[in-house]
């Protein structure tokens, strides 16, 4: 199997974590040395302040200061920025793009908005007036956390704007993901799921953005790229082996395990903000312990 889309964004995107510091501000400095981390282990593109960068609890402000460090610290690299700008307030998030593109993001991430829950129609409006503002743009449909579903028939009219070129599918349905694939040919499928990578990527997505690959980098980049190769047999013996990651990193709310696993096994990152809590030390112990399985990848 070989790709016959194009990847915008690169086949592997994390979804970056957002450090903070003890007093819990957003800490610079840490989000810089992270960016280059993940960019040398096998990230294409990090996605900053999406649902994984904790955004719900994060400003404006600190939103437009994470993209210009995290800008600032892969400049030079082959890694785009994506600026996770998708809120359930159009205006908000039509601001945030513009101001993302300023400041040098490569494409923007779009959620579908959450709580007010708009109908199809709603998100036609709302997704494209974030596409006039120019960047490439992924949509993000994650119908678990916002309660609604972008529908097919959506996607293939958002996708006659020139500027939405990707989405993010966690809609954990392979039969959608096919759907979607054999009826908008024009838009670019990414995995949004780190168990569901190698399934989609049988059915036509080009790579995903991830969450374990801060643990495990460098193995879902090369299931990626033997997916992508046509090699089916080592494809599907990492999907295996990085299943068990793939299971602790959500045996409570992301960010909640991965955060805590990365301030553990990397470098202090911070808690999350309420109103998530900190990953019970059960759920680290299974995180630690399935980042243990894959050393020597």
């Amino acid at each position: 199997m070989s790709s016959f889309l194009p990847a915008p964004f690169g086949n592997v995107a994390t979804a970056m974590i957002t450090p903070f510091t003890v007093s819990g501000d957003v800490d610079h400095e840490k989000a810089w040395r992270l960016a280059r981390f993940l960019s040398d282990n096998g990230s294409d593109a990090l996605v900053v302040t999406g649902t994984t960068g904790e955004s719900p609890t994060l400003s404006s402000v600190e939103k437009l200061a994470l993209y210009k460090t995290v800008v600032d610290a892969v400049a030079g690299k082959d890694t785009h920025v994506i600026a996770g700008t998708g809120t359930y307030n159009t205006a908000e998030s039509v601001e945030l793009s513009g101001r993302a593109a300023e400041l040098g993001c490569a494409g923007v991430l779009a959620v579908t908005p959450y709580y007010n829950k708009p109908d199809q129609a709603g998100l036609v409006g709302h997704f494209s007036a974030i596409a006039d503002v120019g960047l490439p743009v992924m949509l993000y449909n994650i119908p678990s956390r916002t309660g609604t579903r972008i529908e097919i028939d959506t996607l293939a009219r958002l996708a006659e704007h020139e500027s939405i070129v990707a989405v993010k599918d966690a809609v954990l349905d392979i039969e959608f993901t096919g759907h979607t694939i054999n009826r908008v040919p024009g838009l670019t499928v990414y995995s949004g799921q780190d168990s569901f990578t190698w399934p989609m990527m049988a059915v036509g997505a080009v790579g995903v953005v991830s969450v374990v690959s801060h643990l495990a980098g460098r193995a879902v980049a090369a299931m990626v790229r033997a997916g992508l190769a046509g090699d089916v047999a080592e494809a599907r013996r990492l999907h295996h082996l990085l299943l068990p990651l793939c299971e602790a990193c959500f045996l409570e709310t992301n960010p909640s395990p991965v955060k805590g696993a990365m301030d553990r096994l990397w470098e202090p990152v911070g808690d999350v903000r309420p109103p998530l809590v900190r990953a019970s030390e059960e759920t680290l112990v299974a995180v630690e312990k399935a980042v243990g399985a894959l050393q020597g990848l």
